[in-house]
């Protein structure tokens, strides 16, 4: 998940001595040595969902995402405290996860939500290298880096992916079920629908010619495109429609134990460890991208260009929608979003039905280019592209 649960200790005052509150691990009250007797209610569903004696110790509730509570505290026979979470005014804390691109763009757009719905003042917790690029569209978020000196905060919330089998308690609904980014608003209490985030574009052209970008680099065997002469043969074909094809990604090549994946023989090569915002400065002009299940289709989504998206592990719903998603249903598909399996991100070269058989990878395998071509002219339509000067030389 890229970040460790640190909610540090309970320091918010409620008026009784000895007895301090907050939400930011769930809710946590500590109390004294004392015949005290604590009760957790769910205000929106009604329910009691915990009640028991307590002295000398702290009590937190099992769930740890966005859950109205109120918070009873009896001495003997006397209610001492009846607390109302109340976020309005108050320092409330977002902690995203390290070292990832795709899952911020798809969870930041429901930050500013929550904000709105709440009036709270809200800070959260990331990359500087995505700080940067949301911070310019979103002034009323306080944005921190990790290390970074940060208020005392009313309550926090952890973004992530949890299996609902193992960490029900982080996310209501396994995230399986609902995809990568309305899983994020399911656990913040908002509804549920695609949002796009506010990014900062540029309004000069940087290339004249027609261009579209490519990105065939990412961090998992199954999310590549595994036909061999696939990136290839598309690649070519947009070269005949008189496009210029720039590579985009990060790595020009990249060695996965014995096996290694190179740019695309006809690309441009525009690969490199460049800022964010260099990257999003150069797909806003471009007629429209195609990748993979990865970062840089999440990133030209959040700019707002076509999207071709091919990608056989996961099912459709994992992704934003687009219309241009290539995927083969006549072979095995969507292992991602199986509850019934167990996905190892820890192993590179995962594929949790067929590993070490002829059937590995078959889902990407079995994407033919022409599949890919037939949805570039498709999109091509839908959008009056022309591309450039047939059989131009680039």
């Amino acid at each position: 998940m890229g970040f460790t649960f640190d909610p540090g200790p309970v320091k918010g005052e409620t008026g009784i001595e000895g007895v301090y509150l907050d939400f930011n691990y769930g809710v946590r009250i500590v109390v004294p040595e004392g015949d005290y007797r604590v009760r957790f209610y769910d205000m929106d569903t009604g329910n009691v969902v915990y009640d028991a004696a307590i002295s000398n110790m702290m009590a937190t509730s099992t769930k740890k995402y966005y859950v109205r509570f109120r918070v009873e505290l009896w001495k003997g026979d006397e209610r001492i405290l009846n607390h109302e979470m109340d976020l309005k005014g108050q320092n409330v804390h977002f902690k995203y996860p390290i070292g990832t691109l795709g899952d911020m763009i798809a969870w930041f757009p429901y930050a500013d939500e929550f904000r709105q719905k709440h009036g709270c003042n809200l800070y959260c917790t990331m990359h500087e290298n995505m700080a940067e690029i949301f911070a310019p569209s979103y002034p009323d978020i306080h944005f921190l880096k990790p290390d970074d000196e940060r208020p005392d905060f009313y309550a926090t919330y952890y973004m992530g992916l949890f299996a609902n089998e193992e960490n029900a308690c982080y996310q209501p609904i396994d995230h399986r079920l609902t995809g990568l980014q309305k899983c994020i608003p399911i656990m913040l209490g908002l509804e549920d629908v695609e949002v796009r985030p506010r990014l900062k574009l540029p309004s000069e052209r940087i290339i004249k010619e027609p261009y579209v970008c490519v990105a065939v680099q990412t961090t998992s065997y199954a999310k590549y495109w595994n036909n061999p002469t696939g990136w290839d043969e598309t690649v070519d074909y947009l070269k005949k429609k008189g496009y210029r094809v720039l590579c985009i990604d990060k790595y020009r090549s990249l060695t996965c134990s014995d096996i290694v994946k190179n740019m695309p023989e006809g690309a441009e090569d525009f690969t490199g460890d460049k800022p964010l915002q260099e990257r999003i400065d150069l797909l806003a002009h471009a007629d429209f991208f195609i990748g993979l299940s990865s970062g840089l289709s999440w990133l030209a989504w959040a700019v707002g260009i076509p999207v071709v998206m091919i990608a056989g592990f996961t099912y459709p719903y994992e992704e934003f929608h687009t219309p241009y998603r290539v995927i083969n249903y006549h072979v095995c598909t969507g292992c991602w979003n199986d509850v019934n399996l167990k996905y190892d991100l820890d192993d590179f070269f995962t594929c949790p039905r067929f590993k070490d058989t002829p059937r590995r990878y078959e889902c990407s395998r079995f994407i033919t280019s022409d599949h890919v071509c037939r949805t570039i002219d498709r999109l091509m339509e839908d959008n009056f592209l022309t591309g450039g000067t047939e059989g131009r030389e680039v």
